[in-house]
């Protein structure tokens, strides 16, 4: 017989936890302590898993069956609704980082100008000092400006020639020659 908000409420914790199933995997877990978890136990390749759901009362007895429900439309699927929830974690973290970045005035990590840097600090050691200067230098006056912040994979060639004739407009072609050396 499925969990009802009334029996929920009534239960007590006992000496050991305790486990108030409402059907096809959805149970509330009672710790002696007092706490309740909602908690769903799957199989997935043959293995028992189980994923917890949210606390009661926080989390309440509908909410509980609507996110088994969908944890169970994964399954039917073929994914692992503890893995999707982990890639979710990591993704969100991953998007957090970045605004932090771009909050923070920094270029996105995969913005022309953040691989630019990292390229030139693996290079740094192999150049003197001036001509390590004049690199970046020019990548921070006449590249980053334009195109610094895009990410590096929609940046196609006519978009950098764009750039470099915004340089030799300006008379001076050996820097735009060398800009376009350093980009590559």
């Amino acid at each position: 017989m499925p969990l009802t908000d009334t029996a929920i409420r009534r239960s007590q914790p006992g000496p050991k936890p305790r486990k108030l199933a409402d059907g096809k995997g959805l149970y509330l877990e009672v710790s002696p302590a007092g706490g309740r978890w909602w908690r769903l136990k799957y199989r997935i390749a043959g293995k028992e898993k189980r994923i917890s759901l949210g606390t009661y009362p926080e989390t309440s007895l509908r909410r509980a069956r609507e996110k088994a429900e969908s944890a169970r439309e994964l399954l039917a699927s073929g994914m692992d609704p503890s893995e999707a929830r982990k890639n979710e974690k990591a993704r969100m973290a991953v998007e957090g980082a970045e605004a932090a970045r771009v909050e923070a005035g920094l270029p996105p990590s995969d913005s022309f100008e953040q691989v630019a840097r990292e390229w030139f600090a693996t290079r740094r050691e192999e150049w003197a000092p001036s001509y390590g200067e004049k690199i970046i230098r020019r990548l921070e006056a006449d590249v980053f400006p334009w195109i610094g912040r895009e990410p590096i994979a929609f940046i196609t060639a006519p978009r950098l020639l764009t750039v470099l004739r915004r340089v030799e407009s300006r008379g001076v072609v050996e820097t735009a020659h060398r800009a376009l050396e350093n980009c590559s």
